[in-house]
Formats: structure tokens, sequence, C-alpha cells
């Protein structure tokens, strides 16, 4: 499946609204930084001590810390606020930190610039001083973060074996500032969206731009794993655990140590083993089957779905816990009849993958073609608009694709208005599976069995036919 495109985005041109926190036992002096700067359009949040610094970091981002280096009552000595500077420099070295002192102390001020403060103000301090380093700091700390998130995407785009990524629609710049922004964190993901969105696409994108992308991107589709050898093929079995044992087996978590484990399909694990997965999630502990030798793992978990596993948690499909370490950022993608705008790069994209593979001299689309396309529902996103260029470069006889290669017409797929003795066996197979499918929404477990099939059986037919 390739479902690719252009790596495209938006870095905003206008100057985002600077973040101050400010830390200082004081409430007068939490007052008139207040007063200072929330005129200029400068929010601040103040708090009292160490612990609450620490605590504000945890939960949202911040373009300049301005800290005073005592909160303890009669202590002069700085050691506090020292202590406070490491910690930051922990956390985001790269945060600026401008630190206030008492008046006439310089000594305790050049020691905390030796160990990564920006900058320090004297109290009482000048107003236009106090202002002019914050704005500095601040704008120097926001153009730094959009150059490294550009750099992301650029490393991305060069990025030997990194799939390529269509995003120039307005929907999809969520994802795209989502990707950048966790992508170099160790963040559990929960990619969402229609079957052929490009949830997969989204997790390589993810695992290449964390610094885990030298180690091995293990993908399993959950969903399609039968409960009988999920436990071996997730966590590993050792040799005579069961009959066909006949040697031990590392499971994908083990492959995954240190990197990234893509769990596609999440919704339909079924109850039984999303409590084994909740415990690796929360404790990085596991056991092969047939062994008590408890093994440990340092892996990235990043899962997909079509489902809404927020309605299935609610009706006691899915657990709680679960979700909650699964989807600590969940990324939506939307259908493509959500993102119009990206047909066009998409068509153009595939067309000139499938020139070269078929070695066909194809100049482009017909105008009526291209409009036919942009006005079809793509029941089956991206995966099914790959599929549909691949058929027409290889229907196509003339210089242009023209409609007729499409087969696609009154909002129904190929093969949807065909008579049944003018199709193929696989045709009329992937038609009945469309209907299944959509009677069940999208519910695979109830489609399988409808169709007397295993979910494993129907995963593999739906990858076949690119529903």
């Amino acid at each position: 499946m390739h479902e690719a495109g252009l790596w495209r985005t938006v870095i905003p041109n206008k100057q985002d609204k600077i973040r101050v926190l400010v830390a200082d036992d004081q409430p007068h002096i939490l007052e008139a930084v207040e007063l200072l700067l929330e005129p200029q359009g400068i929010a601040v949040h103040g708090v009292r001590s160490p612990q609450m610094v620490l605590e504000a970091l945890g939960e949202r981002d911040y373009d300049v810390l301005l800290i005073d280096l005592n909160y303890t009552r009669d202590t002069t000595s700085g050691q506090e606020g020292l202590d406070l500077l490491k910690k930051i420099q922990e956390i985001d070295s790269r945060l600026p930190v401008i630190v206030m002192t008492a008046w006439g102390n310089i000594d305790l001020a050049v020691e905390s610039i030796k160990r990564g403060a920006r900058d320090f103000v004297q109290k009482p301090w000048e107003n236009e001083r106090l202002l002019s380093l914050i704005r500095v700091h601040a704008e120097l700390h926001q153009t730094l973060k959009r150059a490294r998130q550009l750099e992301l995407e650029n490393r991305l785009l060069r990025a030997e074996g990194m799939p390529e990524f269509v995003a120039s629609a307005a929907a999809m710049r969520p994802v795209l500032e989502l990707i950048a922004q966790v992508g170099p964190s160790d963040a559990n993901v929960l990619i969402t969206g229609e079957h052929g969105t490009g949830k997969e696409i989204v997790a390589k994108l993810l695992h290449g731009a964390s610094p885990r992308a030298r180690m091995p991107l293990v993908a399993v589709n959950a969903g399609g794993l039968p409960e009988g050898t999920f436990e071996s093929e997730i966590f590993g079995h050792v040799k005579g655990a069961f009959t066909d044992a006949r040697a031990d087996r590392i499971g994908r978590f083990e492959l995954a140590n240190n990197g990234t484990l893509f769990l596609d399909e999440i919704a339909n694990v079924p109850p039984r083993q999303q409590a084994k997965l909740l415990r690796v999630l929360e404790t990085g502990e596991l056991e092969r089957v047939g062994s008590s030798h408890t093994r440990r793992v340092d892996v990235r978990v990043l899962s997909a779905t079509n489902a809404n596993l927020h309605e299935e948690a609610a009706k006691g499909n899915f657990r709680d816990d679960l979700l909650f370490r699964l989807n600590t950022v969940e990324i939506h993608l939307p259908a493509l009849r959500d993102r119009r705008e990206d047909i066009p790069l998409l068509a153009g994209h595939f067309l000139k993958r499938n020139l070269t593979r078929y070695r066909k001299q194809i100049e482009g689309f017909a105008p009526a073609a291209l409009q036919m396309m942009l006005q079809y529902p793509w029941p089956g996103n991206v995966r099914e608009l790959e599929h549909t260029v691949e058929r027409a470069v290889l229907l196509a006889r003339g210089a242009e694709i023209e409609p007729a290669n499409l087969a696609i017409s009154n909002g129904r797929a190929s093969g949807g208005t065909q008579a049944a003795d003018t199709m193929s066996i696989e045709e009329m197979e992937a038609q009945l599976i469309r209907k299944v499918l959509r009677r069940c929404d999208g519910n695979i477990s109830q489609a399988a069995e409808q169709l007397g099939l295993s979910r494993a059986a129907l995963y593999r037919r739906i990858e076949k036919y690119g529903i």
C-alpha cells in the first residue's frame, strides 16, 4: 500500500502571543509583573514556589521564564533558584530563563548565567529593560522553535525510505502540526480515521521524526490476529509452550525494543488481550507464553483505528484505562472527501509513480477525468484513489487518462455499475465486501461474521482490493 504525496505545511508569519511563567514567593512581585506585561499583550502565569514551576512546565509551553532566586523567608543564598535553574535545564535547555536578584547581588547573577540563565534583572527593576529582555528572548525562542519545526519537516523529506505525504489542504494542517510537535517525543499516539486515509504513513512519519528513528518500527495488524495466536505474536513464546511451539519465538514488543511498535486496528483486540496490552504499557514488563521469566522492554506505542474508541469504551467493548494509555495524543486524519484540494496532487503523484512502473507514456489527466475525481466521494479514501489511478494507467490508450479509464461514476466505485455477468469473481467479491462493510458501519468483526470469514481473512481481502 502506498498512501503518499508531497509533504507540505505553512509556517505562520505572524508572531505568536508571548507566554511568560513568573516565579516569586512575594505576591506583590507577581502582581507588578502582570501589570507591566499584560497590557502589552503578553500572557503571564505566576507561581510562588520551585515545585509549582516544574508542575506548570509539565502542563503547557512557555516562551520565557522569569524566576526569583530565593523562595524561603529570610534566605539570601540563591541556592533554591540555582537548583531550580538546573532542573529547568534538564527539562528543556533551550527555554530562556531570566533571573531576578536583589539589588547589588552581582556575583549571584553571574553564577546563574554560568548555569544556563540567559539574563538577569535586579529588583527593583526598570520596566523598559525588563519588557525589552522578555520580548527579545521570547521572540528569539519562538523563531528558533519554528526553525526547528521546519528543519524537522525537511529532515522527514530527506530521510531515505520515508514516505511522502500530501498535506496541502487546510483540513490537514492540524495533522502536520501535531506530527511535527509530538514526533520527536516518546508520547504514545492514537491515529484515527477511516480506512485508507493514511494512518500507517503517519505512524512512519512519527517514528522517523523521533530519537528512535534508527531503531526498528514494527507494525502489526492487532485486530487481524486470531485470538489463539495473539499472545504468541505480540509477546512471544518459549519452546514447548503449546503443541506447535517447536522453538522459542520473539514477540513484536521485544522486536520493537528501543524502537516503535505500531498496532493497527487496535479497536478489534479482544477484551481479554486488552488487559495484557495494558500491563506492558503501564510497566514495560512482559512474559513470553509458557515462561515465568519477566522481560523489560522500552517501546513507544503508536496505534490506529477507524472506530470511535471513546464510544467503544462507553459501551464496554474497550478498556478505558487502555485507551488512556494509548492516546496521550490523538491525531485524526480527515477523509479524502474533506480535503479535496489534495486530490489533484495525489492523483498526479500516483500517476508519475505508475508511469515509471508500467513504462507508459501518458501526459496527464483529461479535464473531464480530473473533474470526475474531484466530484467522486472516495469511500476508500487515498488507498482507493491510488488503485483507481493505477488501473487507469493500465487501461489508458491515448496521451491522457480519460473518464472511462477511471471507471468511477455516479458516486460508485469500479464495478458498481457493471452487470454481474460482466464482472470477474474478484470484482464480485470486492463489491460484496464493500456492501457488507457499509451495512455493518465498518465493523470488521460483524462483517467477517456475515461473510463467513475470519477477521484475518477479511483484512487480507480488504488490502487486496484496496477497500
